[in-house]
């Protein structure tokens, strides 16, 4: 099993980053490089308590889908999305946000394992650990350009 974590510090409330990391509209233009598209469940807005969506992009040259639902949700410090179904064998991402300073503190905790046993375990360590953190950090830097911008505006607002 592999596990991510990352802190990205935002210049912007902490319901703000709270709100924008839960966003569909935003988490689909911060992965626009994958294709990746909400098409069933919640498609748009924001995800809330016991929600699902499934989403379908494309990663590594293989059109994949992922259902997830939100598991834990205790606006604006914290919510967990798992895998209901997809390619991982397991999957969970907690999101936590603190306020500090003018700031938010916002941690990603992902931890996910690879199908397939031995060779799922070694995709998980040369191919998956750094596309999933790529991703991450890219989704991140989305999430804090349009939070200290007049941008999270049209996402709800």
């Amino acid at each position: 099993m592999i596990r991510i974590e990352l802190l990205t510090r935002i210049a912007a409330p902490v319901e703000r980053c709270f709100d924008l990391a839960r966003s569909i509209d935003l988490h689909m233009a911060s992965t626009d490089w994958t294709g990746e598209q909400a098409i069933a469940g919640v498609t748009s807005g924001l995800i809330g308590p016991e929600q699902e969506v499934t989403w379908k992009g494309r990663h590594f040259g293989v059109s994949i889908t992922h259902t997830s639902r939100i598991s834990a949700y205790d606006r604006p410090r914290y919510f967990q999305d798992y895998m209901v179904c997809g390619s991982f064998r397991s999957f969970c991402h907690d999101h936590f946000f603190e306020a500090g300073d003018g700031a938010t503190l916002m941690k990603d905790v992902m931890q996910f394992k690879a199908p397939f046993g031995i060779l799922g375990s070694l995709a998980e360590r040369l191919i998956l650990k750094r596309h999933m953190i790529g991703l991450l950090l890219h989704r991140n830097q989305h999430i804090r350009r349009v939070a200290e911008s007049g941008e999270w505006r049209r996402y709800f607002g």
